[in-house]
């Protein structure tokens, strides 16, 4: 594989680049607003100067747990994929949230995901046991 390179991202213009990386367009505003936010982490994997691949996490306290980091969001294009990038992305991540004093890092994935399963196993994820989630949509 070509040389790799993973840079945490801090401008816009950084994650506008690599917005085929995202379910959709890398809005400026929402751009700023999580640059901006405290505890907030997006790393981008570049294959030859090319955004292959990224990981966003978010830090999350509590009065009697502490921080812990919450893997947001991990992406690999496509044309990237089976070479290790979520992988080395994922340990990345855990990497900076010890750096940032966190006592551990989690993430929610669809138990039918094998992708996303294989590459959090070959990072080193135990599985939690089986959870459910509950959303509500707050559309303005």
């Amino acid at each position: 594989m070509a040389a790799m390179d993973i840079r945490r991202a801090s401008t816009p213009a950084e994650l506008a680049a690599a917005e085929s990386l995202f379910d959709g367009p890398a809005r400026k505003e929402w751009s700023e607003r999580f640059l901006a936010a405290p505890g907030h982490l997006m790393l981008i994997a570049y294959v030859d100067g090319v955004p292959a691949g990224m990981v966003s996490g978010i830090e999350m306290s509590h009065p009697d747990k502490g921080t812990e980091m919450c893997l947001y969001e991990l992406s690999v294009d496509e044309g990237y994929r089976r070479r290790g990038i979520g992988r080395d992305l994922t340990l990345a991540l855990a990497e900076e949230a010890k750096a940032r004093g966190c006592y551990g890092m989690w993430v929610g994935v669809d138990t039918g995901n094998e992708a996303a399963l294989a590459t959090y196993d070959a990072a080193g994820a135990r599985d939690e046991g089986v959870f459910s989630m509950r959303g509500w949509p707050l559309t303005p």
